[in-house]
């Protein structure tokens, strides 16, 4: 879920529509919110930014990924007990060496076009997904298990020699090797079944005739920077949805966000931390608080600023930050400050791993054994963050004052529109930059080995350990979970020390959802497509 690897195609630049005034005081005339936002039995949310693509074999940010996983599915899907479940698979069987997954697929699975679902759409789709002419930035970081992936993906290769069609309802993935986490990989929408040939293999999806999936949803209306509206699939095969519509609107301004709410005009939105306390009074039965398996963080990128290759000026902006004053001054309590990488609800999290603490003496005594002293002879230094998101503003401007005030290191700001800051994060040019990651899929390996091993997909900052690698190595080949948690705490302490990142919080998302919104399924991973939700009408 998750802010991953490289950029999707952009539709458009980000437009808040609206204005409003206000940021979240005690209102004395309370809206009833009955759900009348888009008319009748139709769920209506705010998107804090344009959809960055209609393309689930290349999306890769949690926000689209809310909208594109109504239209699309894969194999497999999360459950609200967090563990894969089948989707287009009715069942899965794994040989006697883990390395073989033969998967038998739904019948009568029907696609938005009446199309029937066979083994070839499957086969088709990650053939796809895995084009070197489509170039998805996702496919190999979640698909590269598969023998042949990466031939595929390199143009070596015709076909990806690990998946095969067995009979029209029977697919077969055959990995490189044993891999514990390979479902929870898979629930990605990188895996997406598209009926074959109705996709171009060369280039995004980006108009809606081509957006032809099997979930409870079909969007019919895109209006870029503006709103997105799909319609419930009478023919779904899980039963059709209980509500008619969905509508996501695109609003950049996060006031304009929960003014939406307070008017009726939306039905559920999250809200920024700093918020939450000045709506309790009129609408604390309305909170819901939902911890996530997510870490926001700081990076430390040695392939675009260059003193940041040297470990002791890496843990001297450690030692500078005051993640607690951040995250319970500033941002009202909400999340649990990170003193570990590994987020609650991954197996091997733990409370306090061995992080850097905050010691601004001798942070600055650092700097300065390391041929700074005051940040003299450092690079101008600038901290990039997300735009629209006044969280990530107010925690941005608060590490800055720190950094400056305990190292003397004048740090500016430059708050980013969304799909500009992913395609310079994934060229790896952002040298000092605020982020989240999220779990695609419950496992220390996702937040360890993905995101920071060499070999790493997501590793974008130029990390390279010889112990660190060896561990995640060791721990990403064994199958046994108590042998392999050990393994990637000793990686996770290495990492910490060396201070790649450096962890603030992790994440828990707060939202208002009016009273007769029912039936929604929530996993750790966020809400699940809306198959059972729906408007109660009030009485």
């Amino acid at each position: 879920m998750r802010v991953p690897g490289a950029f999707a195609v952009l539709l458009g630049l980000l437009l808040a529509i609206g204005c409003g005034n206000g940021g979240g005081g005690g209102f004395s005339d309370r809206p009833t919110n009955q759900g009348d936002g888009a008319g009748g039995n139709v769920l209506s949310y705010p998107i804090a930014n344009n959809p960055t693509s209609l393309d689930p074999h290349k999306v890769q940010d949690g926000d689209t990924l809310d909208i594109v996983q109504q239209v699309y599915e894969g194999l497999v899907g999360w459950s609200t007990n967090n563990e894969p479940v089948g989707l287009l698979a009715e069942k899965w069987e794994i040989s006697e060496d883990g390395k073989t997954y033969t998967f038998t697929l739904k019948k009568d699975v029907k696609f938005h076009n009446g199309q029937v679902m066979t083994a070839d759409d499957v086969v088709w789709s990650l053939e796809r997904a895995c084009s070197p002419r489509l170039a998805s930035p996702t496919a190999t970081a979640y698909l590269d298990d598969i023998v042949g992936v990466t031939d595929k993906f390199a143009g070596t290769a015709e076909t990806i020699a690990g998946v095969k069609k067995v009979d029209d309802h029977t697919v077969s993935l055959t990995l490189k090797r044993p891999t514990p986490y390979f479902l929870g990989k898979l629930t990605y929408l990188t895996c997406a079944v598209m009926p074959k040939d109705m996709a171009p293999l060369d280039k995004d999806l980006t108009d809606l005739s081509q957006m032809i999936g099997t979930g409870p949803f079909k969007m019919t209306k895109f209006d870029p920077e503006q709103r997105v509206y799909m319609e419930a699939f009478a023919d779904y095969h899980g039963g059709r949805p209980q509500l008619d519509a969905i509508e996501r609107l695109v609003m950049g301004d996060a006031v304009t966000r929960l003014n939406a709410y307070k008017t009726g005009k939306v039905q559920l939105v999250q809200l920024e931390r700093q918020d939450v306390e000045g709506v309790k009074a009129d609408y604390g039965d309305q909170l819901h608080y939902l911890p996530r398996p997510a870490i926001w963080y700081i990076g430390l990128n040695q392939l675009a600023y260059e003193p940041f290759k040297n470990r002791d000026v890496r843990r001297a902006f450690a030692m500078a930050i005051d993640r607690d004053k951040i995250v319970n001054d500033l941002l009202g309590g909400v999340n649990q400050p990170a003193m570990s990488i590994v987020p609650p609800g991954v197996p091997g999290h733990r409370d306090e791993a061995n992080y850097i603490k905050y010691d601004p003496a001798a942070a600055k005594a650092l700097l300065a054994s390391a041929g700074y002293p005051d940040g003299k002879g450092l690079p101008a230094l600038q901290l990039k963050f997300r735009d629209e998101r006044p969280d990530i503003r107010i925690a941005s401007e608060a590490i800055a004052g720190q950094i400056r005030q305990n190292l003397g290191v004048e740090v500016t700001l430059q708050a980013q529109e969304w799909g500009a800051y992913l395609e310079a994060f994934n060229r790896k040019q952002q040298g000092f930059y605020h982020m989240r990651w999220a779990a695609d899929f419950l496992d220390p390996q996702n937040f360890l080995s993905h995101m920071l091993a060499t070999w790493g997909p997501e590793n974008k900052l130029g990390y390279n350990s010889a112990d660190f690698d060896r561990l995640c190595a060791e721990g990403d080949k064994t199958l046994d979970m108590a042998t392999r948690i050990p393994l990637y705490q000793q990686a996770e302490d290495v990492v910490l020390q060396d201070a790649v990142w450096i962890p603030l919080y992790f994440q828990k998302d707060v939202e208002l959802q009016v009273p007769n919104l029912t039936g929604m399924r929530d996993s750790l991973f966020g809400h699940l497509p809306h198959t059972t939700t729906t408007l109660k009408a009030q009485p």
